[in-house]
């Protein structure tokens, strides 16, 4: 069994178990398709080289968290937390290019707000250098298209290797950043994978809530109430749960329905952006892995 297989039998175990979420069976047709999966050419750096957009996207991935400190954010004009995230640094790759792995090693906090315009002080800009720099030490002398040719064109084999090698990546159990990274060289048309219909969707906040407003998945009312009134959720217990059993209803719904998981969660996700999705709180969990 690989990575895949593994998120796939935990997710549908912990969905089984689950006190505080369950699936409503009768709901899972009920998926309307969106437009395929795709890239956003303004928010994302698509325009440069091979390498330097390979380049970008790790270090995109590798700080692709923190939705649960993103109301403290300053959001760039009509986008989300990870939209501005992306697009800051997008920017910073058009106007100075890449870092080296050396300059990622030595990033510091202060360096990565200048590049996300935000406070130096923020919390979530220590993470960011903190991932920043184990990127630059996991590709080491290696370029970044080095580094995913490594994985021999298997979109599961970068994610093990991605979840190996950093401890930001290490999401047991779901693995959503270390399936996400794949994914996305693939959209950005910079790497090519035999295996990626393979990955699951990629277990954050978004989906599960979009599920959860179109009835699919259930909340017990004293959860679905913490929600509601904004509070933090703790890593673990019941987040785990409200994504287990995301994972598991999007198999679920794949299997109907024969779109890969990875295609539904681009729908989802899609869909989380529009206003009676976001009119309603999601889930926020202030943690590395999303």
């Amino acid at each position: 069994m690989g990575l895949c297989d593994d998120v796939r039998a935990a997710c549908a175990e912990a969905a089984t178990a689950a006190r505080r979420v369950r699936i409503e069976p009768d709901r899972i047709d009920r998926i309307e398709p969106g437009p395929p999966p795709a890239l956003d050419p303004e928010r994302h750096y698509l325009e440069g080289g091979r390498e330097e957009v390979a380049e970008y996207m790790l270090a995109l991935d590798a700080i692709n968290f923190g939705s649960g400190w993103f109301p403290t954010l300053r959001k760039r004009s009509r986008s989300s937390g990870y939209q501005t995230v992306a697009w800051a640094l997008a920017d910073r790759f058009r106007a100075k290019g890449a870092w080296s792995n050396g300059e990622l090693r030595d990033l510091a906090a202060p360096d990565v707000a200048r590049a996300l315009g935000q406070d130096p002080d923020h919390e979530l800009m220590a993470l960011y250098a903190s991932a920043l720099n184990d990127l630059g030490a996991w590709l080491g002398e290696r370029s970044a298209s080095e580094a995913v040719a490594a994985a021999m064109g298997s979109a599961e084999r970068l994610a093990e290797q991605l979840a190996a090698g950093m401890p930001f990546f290490d999401d047991r159990g779901f693995w959503k950043r270390a399936q996400i990274a794949p994914n996305d060289l693939a959209l950005a048309g910079v790497a090519e994978f035999h295996d990626l219909d393979r990955l699951t969707i990629f277990a954050d906040n978004v989906v599960p809530h979009v599920l959860r407003v179109d009835g699919v998945l259930v909340y017990h009312a004293e959860l679905a109430a913490r929600i509601d009134r904004g509070e933090l959720l703790e890593p673990g217990g019941e987040e785990r749960e409200i994504r287990a059993c995301a994972v598991h209803a999007c198999e679920l719904i794949a299997e109907r329905t024969g779109v890969a998981p990875r295609v539904l969660d681009t729908w989802l996700w899609n869909r989380g952006q529009e206003s009676r999705y976001k009119a309603v709180p999601r889930h926020r969990c202030r943690t590395v892995f999303y």
